[in-house]
């Protein structure tokens, strides 16, 4: 029997590590060209080193595996959530310093990210740059950087906005970044609880603030993006959950809002609606939905009015990314590659977790008797702990596929992952308890060996 609740997160894990070493060794030892840097399936390069941070980093990976999940377990919530914060924030910054200042520091300025862009336009009307955004998106002598011209302009909107406000060199904005970045999983397990699945949370929590996506989301802007899209997701749980209109009607339409930013944000994160069903669909509730309909549509045609109309910038957008290399690196690999760099960014502990989770969705519906209406409402009538993190994982894997399927997004996509990996992450508390340590500890391994091992260069 035991041996039968193991064997999911035995397979998931297996095909993940399975799903990595192939994307690493086929393109070297075939001689196949897939136009990437020296690392596929991650945009990096060999690089073994050491530095400030690796002695906090690797005695931090250890107490968290003695102390992490008996203090999730038994900490009041209050402490919880704060001490999730700042073992997050302690996490982010140990990895990046290792690298030291530059670690945090260096990548918003180089030439291809934001703050460049961000300290030349933030002295003028932002309504001019939108002005100019979506021609300067074309191939030519004054178009954006890379990452300018494959964003919507909220993600340099808010750059600027740090700009103005005084974090104008990238060690400044790099800080605001992590910090930012670090609240992430605290929206997590806020939505988990608010969706009546408090002891789900508390068994997903090491998984969701500690693992290899760390690595990234100290620096890259797609960390906050990851940040926005939780807490959007935990006010359209606030709504869905509340008996009261007011609150219905003011959360709902906060959380479509944000979630309307997110579009602003990434061309991927229209994705993000997949994550808004899941939440009413769990909370079974579909009273929200209207009002953060609204507050998405005020986001997304108020930039159409200010001058950026998401709809016309999207097809100018795939023209250059097809321009460029994203011509010549073959789908056959980056279809199932993009999976591998997502075992790396999530951690291959995400495999596990999508198994668990596909195991017992097939092990409750077949054990209903009669027909498939009558098992899907006995599938409904298990413990919110069950339920809750099954669907939010699913919304979480469906994703994932999405982006993989839709051809934008063929390497490069650790750092694109990160708004999506902490939906399937949840999964983790599916998992036998000693399935989770073990879990913990190869996370916590693949993040400090791909820290010090790989120049990830973002």
């Amino acid at each position: 029997m035991q041996t039968s609740r193991n064997a999911p997160a035995v397979v998931g894990l297996s095909v993940a590590v399975l799903v990595v070493v192939a994307a690493v060794l086929v393109p070297g030892l075939t001689g196949w060209d897939v136009h990437v840097r020296s690392f596929a399936p991650l945009h990096a390069k060999w690089d073994p080193r050491i530095g400030p941070g690796t002695l906090p980093a690797v005695a931090l990976a250890v107490l968290a595996v003695v102390l992490g999940p008996r203090l999730t377990a038994r900490s009041r919530w209050p402490w919880l959530l704060v001490g999730a914060y700042a073992v997050t924030v302690a996490w982010f910054v140990s990895l990046a310093l290792v690298d030291g200042t530059a670690g945090i520091g260096h990548l918003l300025d180089t030439r291809y990210e934001y703050m460049d862009t961000a300290r030349a336009v933030a002295g003028r009307p932002f309504a001019e740059t939108l002005d100019e955004y979506i021609p300067r998106i074309a191939v030519g002598p004054d178009k954006w950087p890379v990452h300018i011209a494959g964003h919507p302009p909220g993600a340099l909107l808010f750059y600027v906005v740090l700009v103005r406000l005084g974090a104008t060199t990238g060690l400044a904005a790099g800080w605001v970044t992590l910090l930012v970045a670090a609240t992430t999983p605290i929206a997590v397990l806020l939505t988990m609880r608010r969706l009546g699945a408090a002891s789900a949370a508390r068994r997903a929590a090491p998984f969701l603030v500690l693992g290899p996506a760390a690595v990234w989301s100290a620096v890259s802007a797609d960390a906050v993006f990851a940040a926005f899209a939780a807490w959007a997701a935990f006010l359209l749980a606030v709504a869905a959950t509340s008996r009261r209109r007011a609150v219905v009607a003011g959360a709902g339409t906060a959380s479509g809002l944000v979630f309307g930013y997110c579009v602003m944000l990434s061309y991927g994160l229209p994705l993000l609606g997949v994550l808004a069903v899941a939440v009413l669909v769990v909370a079974r509730s579909a009273r929200p939905f209207l009002w953060a309909v609204l507050g998405a549509v005020v986001v997304v045609g108020g930039f159409a009015l200010w001058g950026f109309a998401w709809w016309e910038a999207y097809p100018v957008l795939r023209e250059r990314y097809y321009a460029g290399v994203a011509h010549n690196r073959p789908f056959s690999y980056w279809a199932w590659g993009n999976l591998g760099a997502f075992a790396v960014s999530a951690g291959p502990v995400a495999g596990a977790a999508v198994a668990q989770t596909a195991a017992v969705v097939a092990r409750t519906l077949r054990s209903g008797t009669g027909r498939l209406r009558d098992r899907v409402r006995a599938w409904w009538a298990l413990p919110r702990p069950v339920v809750v993190p099954v669907v939010l994982a699913l919304g979480g894997i469906a994703m994932v596929f999405l982006a993989d399927a839709s051809g934008m997004s063929k390497a490069e996509v650790e750092r694109i992952w990160l708004p999506f990996a902490p939906w399937v992450l949840v999964g983790t508390a599916l998992l036998p308890p000693r399935w989770r340590r073990i879990g913990l500890v190869v996370q916590l391994a693949v993040a400090l060996l791909v820290q010090h091992t790989l120049d990830t260069g973002w």
